[in-house]
């Protein structure tokens, strides 16, 4: 596998060379395992691994950081087909190039479960990076990419159905505005989060480490026609929890001063003020809550 961009020895070598412009390096890793994060009978190889970097890059991303690497773990079965390993490592080097990175190296063993663990490696190109700590009271939030949709892509998987198809897509690979988190770096962002874990939930990690209150307006936070639709499939569902507590889209949270002139891609859905917490309408609610990865 030649070198990817930014990478001077990749695979192949006991280390691999990077180039990096800033002398500091943004480090993220993640770990996924066969039945808790994928699959095998809803997804197949290449979207599992394009679903393993994404996870990881879209963290580099939010630290106002351009992906450059990725670092690839693999446990497995003895009994897993080569060919599922080679389109997983397809998937993998699918999304990097998407991102503008490139997969680096890694490891393989033996494991009873498929376990993937994934570094990923970032270069802030001489800015500053872009941490949960800085939110400000006046501050807005905004959002740049798709919420919900790989929670209504989860929840149709879970109940056999297949449409819409797009949503299943979105749970299966999600595509992360890797693009985005430079820019808000540059146009002045305070804070900046992916949100992997639900909107609500991930804000809240911003308020708790900006000693801040975030309020979101539900108004501003509408689902799509995907996601209505999907709740009409299923039945008695709301599409707001999805938006609201849903994890793994992988879109980016950020924190902007009040008079920023934000691109069309950034939604302002809030807030901040002074307090601790996360809102919804100026109220407490239990429906900004998301996933617990011990529940």
């Amino acid at each position: 596998m030649p070198p990817g961009p930014g990478t001077i020895v990749g695979v192949g070598d006991d280390a691999a060379v990077l180039a990096t412009p800033d002398s500091r390096v943004v480090a993220t890793m993640d770990l996924l395992v066969e039945g808790r994060h994928f699959r095998r009978d809803w997804s197949g190889p290449v979207d599992i691994g394009g679903k393993a970097a994404a996870q990881s890059l879209a963290d580099v991303a939010a630290m106002g950081a351009a992906p450059i690497a990725l670092l690839v773990g693999l446990a497995a079965p003895r009994d897993l087909p080569i060919v599922w390993a080679e389109d997983l490592a397809t998937g993998l080097a699918q999304e990097c190039a998407r991102a503008g990175a490139s997969v680096a190296g890694g490891d393989i063993s033996e494991a009873a479960t498929i376990t993937l663990a994934v570094t990923a490696l970032g270069d802030l190109a001489g800015g500053a990076p872009v941490t949960r700590a800085g939110a400000r009271p006046g501050d807005l939030v905004a959002v740049a990419g798709s919420l919900g949709h790989s929670a209504a892509g989860l929840a149709l998987l879970q109940a056999g159905l297949s449409e819409p198809a797009s949503l299943l897509a979105a749970h299966r690979w999600p595509r992360p505005p890797y693009d985005a988190g430079p820019e808000a770096a540059r146009l002045g962002a305070t804070s900046m989060i992916d949100i992997s874990d639900g909107l609500g939930q991930d804000l809240g990690h911003v308020a708790a480490a900006s000693g801040v209150l975030i309020d979101m307006d539900s108004a501003r936070l509408g689902p799509d026609e995907a996601l209505r639709a999907a709740a009409g499939t299923l039945g008695g569902m709301d599409p707001l929890d999805w938006v609201l507590a849903g994890g793994e889209d992988h879109a980016l949270a950020a924190t902007f001063p009040p008079d920023t002139d934000l691109p069309e891609r950034w939604v302002v859905i809030g807030r901040v003020g002074e307090g601790s917490g996360v809102r919804l309408d100026s109220r407490p609610s239990g429906r900004v809550s998301g996933w617990n990865h011990f529940r």
